[in-house]
């Protein structure tokens, strides 16, 4: 039953924050850049400062590590919100209810409750689903996914399996509400969790392949986050446990998305260049308008007057 639960969790949350990532862009316009669309420096320094923030946590002392994630998940939450709650202080009271029943729950059941893991599966998904946006919309594209996802499999694999960073990291929240990850747990012996970074790489995949090719993006991001992204490690890890005899302390899914969405990056390129944002059909006419193919490879696109 363990491996039939954990594969029906995994692929519901990645497909659920995927849809809400692809739902924003195709609804929702996020300010622009004041200085300009991102390249690719400016991405990496941004996502490593993401990905470094994690092992700055354990760093903390165990009271005070609590209180910074909630700071960050409403900061979050505030900032890719802002677009669809205009008004800042309903705005605000929202964050701080969503916020709120987290605690409230972690205090009331404990972190092994479905009713805690349930509020912060919401709350991480909502930030995933405003940080997507925000870079993508922002400017970052498909081609700076996909070198990062490679990037972020072999930190993954590294800190999994040579320095236990990651294993650290986890025994650090251990106990703590706001952890930075997304699941359901019955119990002690029935849970499957899906870490905030994994959730954040299937919604960037998806909706920058959605960004730049459209519906075949769109199924290819799909396709890869059902397979690789879910299934892959929750296959894996089950296989590990019956041919050592022990279950492994984690399995780094990015070690199979990674390379998977590098290889769906490189067949969707064969279609042409990647859209711009400006491509992108956007507005009440939405369904009516077809969408704007990028030019072939070779062809010098048209510039319009707007």
């Amino acid at each position: 039953m363990t491996v039939f639960f954990q594969l029906a969790v995994s692929t519901a949350l990645a497909l659920a924050v995927v849809a809400g990532a692809i739902t924003y862009f195709r609804k929702v316009r996020t300010p622009r850049p004041p200085l300009g669309v991102f390249n690719g420096r400016d991405i990496f320094m941004m996502m490593g400062f993401v990905l470094a923030l994690p092992y700055v946590y354990l760093a903390l002392p165990g009271g005070v590590l609590p209180v910074v994630l909630a700071l960050v998940f409403a900061g979050g939450l505030s900032v890719g919100y802002t677009p669809i709650i205009a008004n800042g202080r309903v705005r605000w009271a929202l964050i701080t209810a969503l916020i709120a029943s987290v605690l409230v729950f972690h205090l009331a059941f404990g972190e092994t409750a479905p009713p805690y893991w349930v509020a912060n599966s919401i709350v991480v998904g909502l930030v995933v689903v405003s940080a997507t946006n925000l870079n993508v919309q922002g400017g970052m594209r498909l081609a700076n996914v996909a070198w990062f996802l490679v990037a972020l499999a072999v930190y993954d694999a590294f800190f999994a399996w040579v320095v236990p960073l990651t294993e650290e990291l986890s025994d650090a929240v251990q106990g703590y509400p706001y952890a930075p990850a997304a699941g359901l747990r019955i119990g002690e012996d029935l849970g499957a969790v899906l870490g905030m970074g994994d959730l954040l790489a299937y919604a960037l995949f998806t909706t920058a392949a959605y960004k730049a090719y459209g519906k075949a993006g769109l199924r290819t991001g799909v396709a890869l986050v059902a397979l690789f992204g879910a299934l892959a490690p929750v296959a894996a890890l089950h296989l590990a446990a019956a041919v050592t005899g022990h279950t492994p302390a984690l399995i780094p899914a990015q070690v199979f998305f990674g390379p998977a969405a590098f290889i769906g990056y490189r067949v969707l390129r064969r279609r042409g260049p990647e859209r711009r944002m400006a491509d992108v059909p956007f507005g009440p006419d939405r369904a009516d308008r077809p969408e704007r193919q990028p030019a072939p490879l070779g062809t010098a696109p048209t510039r319009s007057a707007a």
